[in-house]
């Protein structure tokens, strides 16, 4: 079983038509804590360390054998608590900072949050760094979006983060910091790559849990 670790309902449908799509057997079970993105808002990630610990333990007693997180702001709290863990524990994101690597060094970053442009900016520094990899990273706020989400209007949302994606020019790739970005791409028009987390990470997630039944100590990477 993969648990899902939310900060807001609207992703619970997400991974459950991505699983039912690419993961047919899949078990999920998601834990929503819109809490935790509030109170980093306010007060930095590592404000709610011992929540996402808590979150985790919660998961692991019934039957994880994996986490993902889906939030990008907390993603790296969640990685940070994988050693007490005992399963491996993963950011949904990464996997799509690797692939924004890999497509060129010009990566933009695309994020509805201030919040969340700091941990995927270093998030692809850091995959940079792995990959030994040139990179040439700009980051961009969608001035407006996150009120449009915070009040329902999905359509308008996604329609800012769209065309805040077309009007870049001069990368080689665009990265939707945030899992609620994905569907944005279908309203694009750019040609450049869009890159969102959802599918790429709950693939990373699958298979950490299919390494999960290996026990304590086993953690997605090694």
């Amino acid at each position: 079983m993969l648990a899902l670790l939310h900060t807001s309902l609207v992703h619970v449908p997400v991974f459950d038509a991505l699983r039912d799509t690419a993961h047919p057997g899949l078990e999920l079970r998601h834990h929503v804590h819109a809490g935790l993105l509030e109170r980093a808002r306010r007060e930095g990630p590592e404000a709610v360390t011992d929540a996402v610990r808590d979150v985790l333990r919660r998961a692991v007693a019934e039957g994880a054998r994996a986490v993902l997180c889906t939030c990008s702001t907390i993603g790296a709290v969640a990685e940070d608590a994988a050693s007490r863990a005992g399963v491996p524990v993963l950011r949904v994101d990464r996997p799509m900072a690797a692939a924004a690597v890999a497509a060129g060094p010009r990566v933009v970053v695309l994020a509805a949050l201030p919040s969340t442009l700091a941990p995927t900016a270093e998030l692809v520094e850091e995959e940079a760094r792995r990959a030994g990899r040139s990179l040439r990273l700009e980051t961009q706020l969608v001035e407006g979006a996150w009120a449009r989400f915070e009040a329902g209007d999905t359509a308008g949302y996604l329609r800012l983060v769209a065309e805040a994606a077309d009007a870049v020019t001069g990368a080689d790739v665009i990265v939707l910091a945030q899992a609620s970005m994905a569907a944005a791409r279908e309203f694009v028009r750019t040609r450049l790559p869009v890159l969102a987390s959802p599918a790429l990470g709950l693939a990373a997630g699958a298979a950490a849990a299919d390494l999960g039944h290996l026990g304590p100590g086993v953690h997605a990477g090694e």
